[in-house]
C-alpha cells in the first residue's frame, strides 16, 4: 500500500490512496486546537481496528460460508495526557440477528478478528477493548 500525503495547512491533511485515488482527509480534534470537521489522526487508528476486526473477520466468514453483511460497528476513543495519546478503544460489532452460528463459528471468527494485523500491530499499553454482540 502507498498513500500519499499534503499538509493543508490549518492542521488539515489530504491523504491519497495511490492505487485506489481514493481521498480521506484529517483534521485536528476540537480539544486539540482543530476544528473536529473530519476524522483526526487518533479517529483513523480507532477506525482502522474496528475495520480490520471486521474485514478479517469477513475474510474468514467467507470461507466458512457464512455471510456478515449488515454488522455494524460502534467506536469508542479515550485519550489520555503526558504525552497526549490514545488510552483505549472500545470496538463494539453488533452482527445481524438473522445468523444462527454454532459456538464453534463464533469461537472461530471472534479468534480471528481479535487477531487482526491492527490490533496485533498496536501498543500494549493501549487498552483494546472489542466486544462482539451476536
Amino acid at each position: 500500500m502507498t498513500a500519499s500525503v499534503i499538509y493543508e495547512g490549518n492542521l488539515r491533511c489530504k491523504v491519497t490512496h495511490n492505487q485506489s485515488g481514493t481521498v480521506i482527509e484529517t483534521d485536528a480534534p476540537t480539544d486539540n486546537k482543530g476544528k473536529g470537521e473530519r476524522f483526526s489522526p487518533t479517529d483513523t487508528v480507532c477506525v482502522a481496528l474496528a475495520t480490520c476486526v471486521v474485514t478479517t473477520m469477513g475474510i474468514k466468514a467467507n470461507e466458512m460460508g457464512i455471510v456478515l453483511d449488515g454488522t455494524t460497528i460502534d467506536i469508542q476513543k479515550y485519550m489520555l495526557a503526558d504525552p497526549r495519546r490514545i488510552g483505549k478503544i472500545d470496538v463494539t460489532l453488533k452482527f445481524p440477528k438473522t445468523l444462527n452460528l454454532s459456538e464453534k463459528d463464533i469461537t472461530i471468527l471472534e479468534r480471528t478478528g481479535n487477531n487482526c494485523p491492527v490490533a496485533k500491530s498496536l501498543s500494549g499499553e493501549l487498552e483494546q477493548n472489542i466486544t462482539y454482540v451476536w
